[in-house]
């Protein structure tokens, strides 16, 4: 009898566990949705998308397509979310490879030059090495809200919002920022004021 009361904890723990995963993935789903400016817009836009990494024969190619990339790089995840820019919240992926993090919008962004108006993807790059951090936060206002603050070493700041997946773009962007180096002994030695001879 106790045997079979633990195999229905356990199984009631996976159901739980599974089911809060799947509230999770609704409530995201649809933050991601509403952060656009139209949701029937994003709706569409995350079907084009995924019809083109379909078409392209998956989401590696469509990486290697849209960045220079070396043979070795490899894709390791990719996150459909938002870039907040002055403008408003630009839709597009965020991809992270073995070499880098990149953003590139969905759509072409319109850009005035001179007397012309040119369109243009709008694209992020930062090397895996120039990584400095990655924050995730909430907002106070509306928890449902879910942001990740992306710096480099030189201290710009990227945000990023409206995961589908938000608790493994976390993780993965995390575990991507390099472990600080070690001091070397000179600079151990000079910072204590300490000549070698």
């Amino acid at each position: 009898m106790d045997r079979a009361k633990d195999v229905l904890r356990k199984w009631g723990q996976k159901a739980a566990e599974a089911a809060k995963k799947a509230e999770d993935l609704t409530g995201n789903t649809w933050q991601h949705l509403k952060t656009g400016p139209s949701v029937t817009d994003a709706a569409i836009g995350r079907i084009a998308q995924g019809t083109k990494v379909l078409a392209e024969g998956g989401g590696e190619k469509v990486f290697r397509r849209t960045f220079e990339t070396i043979p070795e790089e490899k894709l390791l995840k990719s996150y459909a979310c938002y870039l907040s820019t002055s403008a408003g919240p630009v839709v597009g992926v965020l991809y992270l490879s073995t070499v880098k993090l990149a953003f590139c919008s969905d759509e072409p962004i319109a850009c005035q030059a001179g007397e012309h108006t040119e369109y243009n993807y709008y694209k992020v790059v930062i090397k895996r090495h120039q990584l400095k951090g990655v924050v995730p936060s909430t907002s106070t206002a509306k928890p449902a809200e879910k942001y990740i603050q992306v710096i480099s070493v030189d201290n710009h700041e990227f945000w990023f919002m409206g995961f589908l997946l938000y608790e493994s773009a976390v993780k993965n962007l995390q575990g991507a920022v390099p472990a600080p180096a070690p001091a070397t002994l000179t600079s151990y030695l000079s910072s204590n004021n300490i000549e070698f001879q």
